[in-house]
């Protein structure tokens, strides 16, 4: 969701700007980069050790309470092309998750925003014990929406994100927004914009590494299929 769908990492950004100088503590905007992508209990543990003098569910509610304040007041900043992708991909039937590491109540807001024509699953940072770079919420979505995560198409806009993405399986697309993305490692697709990209070019983007998923697929019955937490275990975490 941020920075993929909707543009509200500079929110999270004045968000611990504002709770640093409430306290005195010395906060970079390195230190607000290195979050990008991670699960918010890493932010919380961060903004404490640097100063921060609230215990770490306090400062996520407060972060998350700031950016929903934000967004409710005026039009959701949504990112280029996100918005008509996801309602083409509802009016041609195929399923939609919304996977982030934001609160539910907060993931809410957005899911909301595009009415009957959005996601039929929301997994937020509260639905799983273990935030990205971690399978487990795309995990979890491909389950409820009943496929299997080789099947799907995960689109992230950080290096956490499309850890988490390529360790449970999914197709990965990385679309690059606040911070780089050309230098890692891992993701089948790299863009710089998805505007311009509808389900067609969405289709024709993905066909070949979703052939090769369906290729590799171990037939059932003749075995299990690897646990790809592993990959996500030696990931770097950043938010």
């Amino acid at each position: 969701m941020d920075g993929t769908i909707v543009d509200t990492e500079p929110i999270w950004q004045r968000s611990q700007v504002d709770l640093t100088n409430r306290y005195g503590a010395e906060w970079t905007e390195e230190d607000g980069l290195s979050l990008v992508g991670s699960g918010l209990e890493r932010s919380g543990e961060l903004l404490r050790a640097k100063g921060v003098d609230m215990e770490v569910e306090e400062i996520i509610q407060w972060m998350t309470d700031y950016v929903m304040e934000h967004l409710r007041a005026g039009e959701l900043p949504w990112r280029p092309g996100a918005r008509e992708l996801i309602e083409e991909l509802h009016d041609r039937g195929i399923p939609t998750a919304l996977v982030t590491m934001s609160r539910r109540k907060m993931a809410l807001v957005a899911a909301e925003a595009l009415g009957e024509r959005g996601f039929r699953v929301v997994v937020a940072g509260d639905d799983v014990d273990r935030p990205k770079p971690f399978p487990d919420a795309y995990l979890s979505a491909a389950a409820q929406l009943g496929v299997e995560p080789t099947a799907c198409v995960a689109i992230e806009d950080s290096a956490t994100g499309v850890a988490s993405a390529v360790a449970s399986g999914a197709v990965t697309i990385a679309v690059e927004h606040i911070v780089p993305l050309s230098e890692i490692a891992g993701g089948d697709v790299h863009l710089t914009t998805l505007a311009g990209v509808d389900v067609d070019r969405l289709v024709e983007l993905t066909t070949p590494a979703l052939a090769a998923r369906a290729a590799q697929a171990v037939p059932v019955g003749r075995g299990a299929v690897p646990d790809p937490a592993h990959a996500a275990d030696t990931e770097g975490v950043t938010r």
